[in-house]
């Protein structure tokens, strides 16, 4: 990695840090982009040539997943099959995700501050949106059988988080990628292959 790649990350992590350290302060609505730029100690405008808004900001993880979602390619052309690649490479990125983040954190954020559900929910709308139409795109599912294995992909990455919040939030030691695995046994019970 170049300078500027480092200087890059370093200023993500800088930025992603202090809203965390505001949210779990003030609240989500009460943070601005100027409080962040402020405990950074840069512009408003520098804030957002990195982000796109506090919420990005927060939880940076998800345009990734919307982006490694919508970009693969699975080998596979049935539903099931599909279904079972996306499962995989969400279970990788929720490995990722927990090893590079502030995981915990914003778990506890999840749980606290209702406005956080809100905006998840909004970031799920687009990953649905976007993974459904690139299935279609691709000719091996029609529109609703994109739309529902977008949807239970979806799903399956908001029960993990959800599950692991609530024990975080408890005080319950666990494993979030144990949790993602125990979701998707879970799922494939309520949906057995016949």
């Amino acid at each position: 990695m170049g300078i500027r790649e480092e200087r890059r990350a370093q200023m993500l992590r800088e930025i992603q840090g202090a809203t965390l350290d505001l949210v779990e302060q003030q609240g989500l609505d009460a943070t601005t982009i100027g409080d962040i730029a402020a405990r950074v100690g840069i512009s408003e405008r520098t804030v957002f040539r990195y982000y796109a808004s506090k919420e990005h900001a927060l939880m940076p993880g998800q345009q990734g997943l919307i982006d490694t979602l919508v970009g693969r390619e699975s080998a596979h052309s049935t539903a099931s099959g599909i279904l079972g690649d996306l499962l995989e490479v969400c279970r990788e990125l929720f490995a990722l995700e927990v090893e590079q983040s502030d995981f915990r954190r914003i778990s506890r954020l999840l749980v606290r501050e209702p406005e956080m559900m809100r905006v998840v929910a909004r970031q799920e709308r687009t990953l649905v949106e976007a993974l459904s139409a690139a299935l279609v795109q691709r000719g091996h599912l029609g529109s609703i059988q994109a739309l529902l294995v977008a949807e239970v992909v979806t799903a399956a990455w908001r029960v993990a988080w959800q599950a692991f919040a609530r024990q975080e939030f408890d005080g319950v030691d666990s494993d979030p990628v144990d949790l993602f695995d125990e979701t998707v046994r879970e799922l494939g019970e309520l949906f057995p292959r016949t």
